[in-house]
């Protein structure tokens, strides 16, 4: 079964078109109506997983009538030549991944890159996004905000990461693993203070849906206690002005580095630059172990 609407046309005026197709983050509902319609017209269909995208296709009624192929990290710097070749020949290659728009935090960009350098048409389908999902039921600031992707796995590198974060005025979106959940808003609260708001948007759009609004340091313990599964989105409001105004992470490094050199313990550093600065212990902490000490 073919959707009724007939194929889009095709668009010669550099080769082919790229298309980047958003697809349901959970409930298929979502689908956008023009996905069914540009898959079965494509010429390629690029794929992050091609046994989710047969999934998809059952479930919108839909036959490909070109050809699919896969396209996930592990091949994306060869395919990415391929699909070039299959645009630059006229085609017209559409790019899904496993859920929401291809390119933010999946496949997708370096295509995307290659594609415009080489003067190919680009267009997007869009549709559902996990970022803009839980912003929206966040109940935080939506006038500006900053998507942050996944954090770094190494503790001291996600520590880095988010004393970085810590004067960033925009609320923040990031992703992350349910088994790595609890550690990370550990060190949420840390960096940024354990009474920063927060929620924990789980499963969106699918049976089990769950957002959890509360404080970091509270999240936190709700995770420990409970423990969390599926598909995981953290909005972090952003930092007040006067937190902003009296937090400079490098210097914090520099001054308590500078204590350290002189032979001081790094505990003890840190408790004098907070005495001194006025600074809570907990920032100056974060602050302190986002580099690697300099001794």
């Amino acid at each position: 079964m073919t959707p009724r609407t007939q194929p889009p046309a095709r668009d010669d005026r550099h080769g082919g078109v790229l298309v980047l197709a958003a697809t349901p983050i959970g409930s298929l509902a979502d689908a956008p109506p023009r996905l069914g319609t540009e898959l079965a017209g494509a010429d390629v269909v690029a794929a992050e997983d091609t046994r989710r995208l047969s999934r998809l296709l059952t479930g919108l009624g839909v036959e490909v009538a070109g050809r699919i192929v896969s396209y996930f990290e592990g091949n994306e710097a060869r395919r990415t030549t391929e699909l070039l070749d299959a645009l630059a020949a006229g085609q017209r290659v559409v790019l899904v991944t496993d859920a929401g728009m291809p390119s933010v935090s999946d496949p997708g960009f370096r295509l995307v890159a290659a594609a415009v350098d080489a003067g190919v048409h680009v267009t997007v389908v869009p549709g559902p996004s996990a970022v803009l999902a839980a912003l929206a039921v966040s109940g935080l600031p939506v006038d500006r905000f900053c998507f942050e992707g996944f954090l770094p796995r190494k503790a001291s590198e996600r520590g880095r990461r988010l004393a970085d974060l810590a004067t960033e005025r925009r609320t923040m979106v990031f992703f992350e693993a349910p088994h790595r959940l609890g550690v990370t808003l550990e060190a949420m609260a840390t960096a940024f203070g354990p009474d920063r708001r927060a929620a924990v948007c789980r499963e969106l759009t699918k049976i089990h849906e769950e957002v959890r609004r509360e404080p970091l340091a509270a999240l936190a313990e709700w995770v420990e206690d409970k423990g969390v599964r599926g598909e995981i989105t953290v909005v972090v409001e952003g930092a007040p002005e006067t937190v902003r105004a009296a937090v400079d992470v490098a210097e914090l490094r520099r001054q308590v580095d500078s204590l350290v050199d002189a032979g001081a313990s790094r505990k003890d550093a840190i408790t004098e630059v907070a005495q001194v600065t006025g600074t809570p212990r907990r920032t100056v902490y974060a602050a302190a172990v986002a580099s690697p000490p300099t001794r």
